[in-house]
């Protein structure tokens, strides 16, 4: 069992950065992938962008070119670095990880882009 924390959100204007972390309770070294996923209000979630143990990452087309995720297994962390934020990435941004065959997921941290 693992517990991931989301920080790092917040109000941001347009063309602005944040940079999000999802820390988790235990070794990340193991977890074969996570994920950060974004779900806007009266729209289903969506998947932003996935890492795996090999530091594979795979982005949505959505936010490809100005965002990067990546890991630090040292802080049993991953990172969602997200830059020229427009007003439709707006959404509750949750991380999660795959282990042992299951799905973890954390609490979800708001991010709102407006001027």
């Amino acid at each position: 069992q693992v517990q991931l924390v989301e920080s790092g959100g917040g109000l941001v204007q347009p063309g602005g950065s944040l940079r999000l972390s999802c820390t988790a309770s235990q070794s990340i070294r193991r977890i074969y992938a996570m994920d950060w996923y974004r779900q806007a209000p009266g729209l289903q979630r969506e998947l932003v962008a996935t890492i795996t143990t090999g530091s594979t990452t795979n982005y949505a087309d959505s936010v490809k070119g100005r965002f990067t995720i990546s890991r630090d297994n040292a802080k049993n962390t991953v990172y969602l670095q997200m830059n020229s934020l427009k007003p439709g990435d707006t959404a509750t941004y949750y991380c999660n990880a795959h282990l042992d065959g299951l799905l973890y997921w954390g609490q979800g941290t708001q991010v709102t882009v407006s001027s």
